[in-house]
């Protein structure tokens, strides 16, 4: 059984993403469906759990550890796919051949997560953050740039993109 056209072509965005691979780009739209229904990024990223939790009185605020109240399947792929940020961002053959016929929009959304990703990953790093720390906030970034894919695709039923 095949699944819809528009359906395919919201997997096939997410993987002109480094990291993001056929597997987690399934997961992904699995676990969310449509991801349009978020307002924005920081919704998402708030029902991913992948966000810290605050704790406020007055002036004073506290930020802690990740909530973890969202969807832990999310959570843990995307994590799995951050840990690719950390290499230098430059472009595989692999990864200018899966975004091969997406839109210039997706592409050029994969080309800023290319770059911050990697360079807050290397100044997180530098700070001397844990690398688990590191990451988590990596991941957190990354399902902002899923969701400017995914709806940038269901926005323009991406008409030009290939099927996965």
């Amino acid at each position: 059984m095949e699944a819809p056209t528009s359906v395919r072509e919201v997997v096939s965005a997410p993987q002109a993403l480094r990291g993001v691979r056929k597997l987690t780009a399934v997961t992904i739209v699995a676990e969310l469906g449509q991801l349009s229904r978020f307002p924005s990024a920081r919704q998402l990223m708030g029902y991913s759990g992948a966000v810290s939790s605050e704790h406020s009185s007055g002036e004073h605020t506290w930020r802690g550890g990740i909530t973890k109240t969202g969807n832990s399947h999310l959570r843990r792929v995307l994590v799995e796919a951050a840990w690719s940020q950390r290499y230098a961002p430059t472009m595989s053959r692999e990864l200018r051949a899966r975004q091969r016929g997406l839109s210039p929009a997706v592409q050029e959304i994969a080309s800023k997560a290319l770059h911050r990703l990697s360079a807050r990953y290397g100044r997180l790093s530098a700070r001397g953050k844990p690398k688990q720390q590191v990451v988590t906030a990596i991941a957190r970034e990354l399902i902002g740039f899923i969701w400017a894919i995914g709806v940038e695709v269901e926005r323009s039923g991406c008409s030009g993109c290939v099927a996965a």
